[in-house]
């Protein structure tokens, strides 16, 4: 990972009131960070209770106001909401005269670019797009994950020197996003961390169902090497079953999970057919091989055993 580059003090941002529409996981966590770079949170919006009781915990003594009330009294706002719910927070607030001209307006949403904010732009406000490619708690852990993380930056061009800067105020590293690659560069996170999550939390429930009495202890030390692995070596770090091209394991795997975990059958034949074909492309599949294990995952999907004639020898376990 690169040393963060501290910005040059003609770059810096002035020192800033900053305030959070949308209590989530992200925005207290955002504005706790600035503050330790020497800006002034100053007004939080929360709905939930839930919500509320972390911005108490992560920004204490900042007051909850209405979302217009903290446009009102800050410099900065980040707008953390749900990306669904962010075009009609824009739109609202700029047809209520809520959002001032200078006014620097931060989403965090990894969907959208900085256009979802061209109602506010009209207005007179700096739309910036900010997205931090991490997983938030929702405790003051969060800050402290922020060092040395990438954000997704789109902005006018104008603006790219502010929204750097800001960015690396947080402790994080500026990675630049064009507005139309905006989708395709947050499916890429969805795809990688929140899926992630669900694997390995059907894996856990698994070796539980196996007997195993602490299967984090298992897994951890295995997923953390196939992480590794994988973010220096790529494909080339793909191991088991499916790169080796043996059918008949996955052909039990297929029938102990029908067995045991049929909710978790149509995940494991996705990936596993995903697995084989960039295993193949990059010839770590054997072809005469791959044959016999699509029929597998072919016949898995429709709920036999998949067999289609394979010898049934499992592989040694890599």
């Amino acid at each position: 990972m690169s040393t963060v580059q501290q910005p040059e003090p003609g770059d810096r941002p002035a020192r800033l009131a900053v305030g959070v529409v949308g209590a989530g996981r992200v925005g207290p966590a955002l504005a706790a960070s600035l503050q330790l770079a020497g800006h002034r949170p100053v007004a939080v919006s929360g709905v939930s209770d839930t919500s509320r009781r972390r911005a108490e915990a992560m920004l204490p003594g900042i007051p909850l106001v209405p979302p217009a009330e903290v446009l009102q009294r800050a410099d900065l706002v980040l707008l953390t909401v749900p990306d669904d719910a962010l075009p009609g927070l824009v739109t609202g607030l700029a047809e209520t005269g809520a959002v001032r001209p200078g006014q620097l307006l931060v989403h965090t949403s990894g969907r959208y670019g900085a256009k979802v904010l061209d109602p506010a732009l009209r207005a007179g406000a700096l739309p910036l797009a900010l997205h931090p490619a991490m997983t938030f708690t929702g405790t003051p852990v969060d800050v402290q994950r922020l060092a040395g993380c990438s954000f997704g930056v789109t902005a006018p061009e104008e603006l790219r020197l502010a929204a750097e800067a800001l960015v690396i105020e947080m402790g994080g590293e500026p990675e630049w996003i064009s507005e139309e690659n905006r989708p395709l560069y947050h499916a890429a996170l969805a795809l990688g961390a929140n899926h992630l999550v669900t694997l390995v939390a059907q894996s856990m429930e698994l070796l539980r169902t196996a007997g195993v009495e602490a299967p984090d202890r298992m897994l951890g030390p295995l997923l953390g090497a196939a992480l590794d692995n994988a973010l220096r070596s790529g494909d080339a770090a793909l191991t088991g079953p499916v790169m080796r091209g043996d059918a008949g394991t996955v052909a039990a795997h297929v029938t102990e999970l029908r067995r045991h975990a049929p909710q978790a059958v149509d995940g494991y034949l996705a990936m596993a057919r995903a697995t084989a074909d960039r295993a193949l492309a990059h010839g770590l599949l054997k072809p005469e091989l791959a044959e016999d294990l699509l029929g597998v995952l072919a016949n898995g999907a429709d709920g036999t055993d998949g067999t289609n004639g394979t010898n049934g020898t499992e592989g040694n376990a890599r």
